[in-house]
């Protein structure tokens, strides 16, 4: 055998020895690493999303969003974990969704916010909305919120019960019920506790509005929950905090929906006695669809949204965290639902997220931050 054909088949069986080596290491196909652990790098630790992965079905999409997450400098994420999803019969857990999404999270250095809700067939009456739970399923919610804590002990620190149930939509389309909801607060809490005496359990989730005959004022609720004994039953209280039209800076008032529409809700917890507990921003934001009433101009969205990341974090100590309204959906959303996002569904970066990304980084966005 010739010199020339010695060394052209050592490079074959050099290539195979590689080849096979790479077979042996490489995950199988389908198969999403988690990879090592992941910190989050940014100036403001109140940055925060609202990640919506509680349909999207495919694991690299879970990591790929959480990732953009990190890199773009938020340590907070909310993340909705539908009771009927993983309790589909009593006692009849099927937690893989969830331990694939939290797995990652935490990977990735994110502080999680459960958020629980939405109601299985078994636990309300047959044609009844998923928001529609009854004094004598309380329990049941509270086995559901036992189970959630304990499996999750160590890895998702917050959980907040319901969402919005000062609006009928979210309230089974009864009028909404502050004493009932301390109620409900009384036992979920009381059996996240038991799971996890560290857990941090989360009141309110409130949405802001002045009152409609399907729905009470935030401000009406949060008092009415306050003389129904609630206090005791939640340790941080979640609110919502939409912009519409408005800079974050513009004042506060009763009749009016604005950013800081939050200080008037942080005043009757004062007025309560309530003044130690925290704040959270778990759902809000700014919108530039082109043709919606209540939508901004792109600049201005990603102005009002560093100013009011800014603001959080040097005005108002007692505002824990800031998890704007949505990261990214799995799917396209009709209307303007999707100007509200940061990524798209193919994973584009919008503008607001590379500026999001360059003010967590500490870079100069002066351009953006002048009322």
């Amino acid at each position: 055998m010739s010199n020339q054909r010695r060394l052209a088949w050592a490079i074959f069986r050099g290539v195979i020895v590689v080849w096979i080596a790479f077979s042996f290491l490489s995950p199988p196909k389908g198969i999403v690493l988690v990879g090592s652990q992941q910190h989050v790098v940014s100036v403001n630790p109140k940055i925060g999303v609202h990640t919506r992965l509680t349909d999207e079905v495919d694991e690299w999409k879970i990591k790929r969003s959480l990732e953009l997450v990190r890199q773009m400098g938020a340590s907070w994420i909310v993340e909705y974990f539908p009771w009927a999803y993983y309790e589909p019969q009593k006692g009849n857990y099927n937690w893989d969704h969830p331990d694939t999404v939290i797995r990652h999270a935490c990977r990735q250095g994110l502080t999680v916010v459960a958020r629980i809700g939405f109601v299985p067939q078994w636990a309300r009456p047959e044609g009844s909305s998923e928001s529609f739970l009854l004094p004598q399923h309380y329990d049941d919610l509270g086995d559901f919120v036992y189970a959630f804590a304990q499996r999750y002990r160590g890895q998702v620190s917050h959980l907040i019960i319901w969402n919005e149930p000062n609006l009928g939509l979210e309230w089974g389309f009864r009028r909404p019920d502050p004493s009932e909801y301390a109620q409900m607060l009384r036992v979920a809490y009381a059996r996240a506790k038991e799971a996890n005496p560290e857990v941090t359990v989360l009141g309110g989730a409130l949405a802001p509005t002045l009152g409609a005959p399907d729905a009470t004022s935030d401000m009406a609720y949060l008092q009415g929950m306050y003389e129904a004994g609630a206090a005791p039953y939640f340790d941080v209280l979640a609110v919502h905090a939409y912009g519409w039209r408005f800079p974050p800076q513009e004042p506060s008032a009763p009749d009016a929906i604005t950013f800081s529409r939050v200080e008037l809700l942080r005043e009757i917890m004062v007025r309560n006695g309530d003044g130690g507990k925290l704040v959270m921003i778990t759902e809000g934001g700014w919108n530039d669809h082109p043709r919606w009433t209540k939508a901004v101009r792109p600049g201005q969205r990603i102005a009002y949204t560093l100013q009011a990341y800014d603001m959080a974090w040097r005005e108002w100590d007692w505002c824990q965290a800031v998890a704007w309204w949505a990261f990214r959906y799995p799917r396209p959303q009709p209307g303007y639902l999707d100007y509200f996002t940061f990524v798209t569904v193919d994973f584009t970066l919008k503008p607001i997220y590379l500026e999001v990304e360059r003010y967590a980084r500490g870079e100069d966005v002066s351009e953006w931050m002048a009322p």
